[in-house]
């Protein structure tokens, strides 16, 4: 596909206040683009970064907000049909892209692209990679979908004649509402790396089956001179890579692993392990970090960047906000905020903070959000996932009222299941009633986990009132 990229040529992006979409537009303007775009609502602190770089949103969307003269149209990922600009494009035929195409044919075009992929830990190890890359001098460009302390901005777009790598967070979700390919097809990945294969996306996605298939299409893209870096532990990986053209290296646990981890060890909220005959250690608890460190490890040595610095970068890796982040000590009662929604993943997570706060009684508070776990897919799992905790709130189903009574998960039953397995459990409708709910029942020591992917009604802020 050819985009227009004359320095005079004008560019208008449809939900520009997302943190990427934002991003390419500033880097855009950079390359003499003339940017506009248009959004719902303008807010903090994308709004506030959009104007410091002089370019102009429209709050909300109507068709007088498209350029008048000929200009590329770029569609993000939540912009659907009905939309009144997506309407108004089509009609007039205008030339319009997606996002990831977008990256493509104009920032990753050429580039060392090292594309994280998974189900789990994309976002660490993206923020690990990255940060290893800029800590060793490489000067990359990289697009997280999560803040990382370290770098301190989720996205970073250089001039390309000097920042030569680019480390992206290579999703499955679709690129668009008329192309309905995963993001990550479109990346142009040298160095892939696939950390876990699991069931997700149910809205997209109807089986297992169908996000192998997307994962085999994305590891058929690498090129013969690049690198494959698929977790050896994960039945669902090794499938996937079966019949993959470019060279594989497992990285694991197992003895068939190529890259074997050795020696991992968990020890007052730290841990390490032994990779190409160094030790390295980094300051984050739990078994998923570990693995998403020597996947970090991998990819920085596949570019040949000294063992020795890539220990000294995961030493003074700080973490991701809203990953096992501590927002509060209040009254002898610790809060942490968690992206955990997929039982997997919040299984991990307790188990990791269950094992930095030993001796500590460990609530995990879950918000039911995520397309997936709103649904009755994970009414089994769920139960399970929650094993490290002491004590779990499940609070309302988003959205509940979308989905047939049937399709949707049962908060009620799934506190019996935790109650049957000897956990204290409660169902409540609002962050309010959590923390009042809670506030008798904590005792100093106690440490509090909120598992969601959204803002959870404000739980954070109410409990560390609420409970002052």
């Amino acid at each position: 596909m050819t985009l227009p990229g004359s320095p005079a040529a004008r560019v208008h992006f449809l939900g520009i206040c997302g943190t990427a979409m934002g991003a390419v537009a500033s880097a855009m303007k950079d390359q003499g683009w003339i940017v506009s775009g248009s959004d719902h609502a303008a807010y903090p602190p994308m709004s506030d970064f959009l104007a410091s770089r002089g370019i102009a949103v429209c709050s909300g969307f109507r068709p007088e907000n498209l350029p008048k003269e000929d200009a590329l149209i770029v569609v993000g990922n939540a912009i659907s049909r009905g939309n009144p600009e997506v309407e108004a494009v089509l009609n007039r035929k205008l030339n319009y892209a997606s996002l990831p195409e977008v990256l493509r044919s104009h920032f990753l075009k050429g580039r060392h692209n090292i594309v994280i992929s998974g189900t789990h830990g994309k976002t660490t190890t993206t923020a690990m990679t990255a940060w290893i890359l800029e800590y060793a001098g490489k000067n990359p460009s990289y697009l997280i979908g999560g803040l990382p302390a370290n770098l301190g901005q989720g996205a970073c777009l250089r001039d390309p004649t000097t920042s030569r790598h680019f480390v992206i967070e290579g999703d499955e979700y679709d690129t668009a509402f008329f192309d309905k390919r995963s993001k990550f097809l479109h990346y142009l990945p040298e160095l892939l790396v696939v950390n876990n294969i699991e069931f997700d996306h149910a809205d997209i996605f109807p089986d297992l089956d169908a996000i192998k298939l997307s994962f085999r299409r994305l590891l058929n893209i690498v090129p013969s001179e690049g690198m494959v870096l698929i977790n050896g532990d994960d039945q669902n990986c090794i499938e996937v890579a079966q019949s993959c053209p470019a060279p594989i290296v497992e990285v694991g646990f197992s003895d068939n692993a190529a890259n074997r981890i050795l020696h991992p060890w968990q020890e007052d909220g730290n841990c390490g392990f032994e990779l190409f005959a160094e030790k390295f250690s980094l300051p984050m608890s739990g078994e998923h970090n570990l693995r998403n460190a020597a996947m970090a490890v991998c990819a920085a040595h596949f570019y040949g960047i000294p063992t020795g610095v890539i220990r000294e970068a995961l030493l003074k890796f700080q973490g991701i906000k809203r990953r096992q982040e501590v927002r509060g000590v209040v009254n002898g009662i610790t809060i942490i905020d968690d992206f955990g929604h997929h039982p997997t993943a919040i299984r991990q997570t307790l188990e990791g903070l269950a094992q930095r706060y030993s001796g500590s009684r460990l609530w995990a508070l879950f918000e039911p959000r995520s397309n997936t776990t709103r649904r009755a897919i994970f009414q089994h799992d769920l139960p399970a996932a929650f094993a490290a905790a002491h004590g779990v709130v499940i609070g309302e189903v988003n959205r509940a009222a979308d989905l047939k009574p049937e399709e949707r998960l049962d908060a009620n039953r799934l506190v019996d299941d935790l109650r049957t397995a000897g956990h204290p459990a409660f169902h409540e409708t609002s962050a309010d009633k959590i923390v009042e709910l809670l506030r008798p029942q904590l005792e100093q020591g106690d440490v509090l986990v909120v598992l969601s992917n959204g803002a959870f009604d404000g739980l954070h802020d109410k409990l560390l009132r609420g409970l002052a």
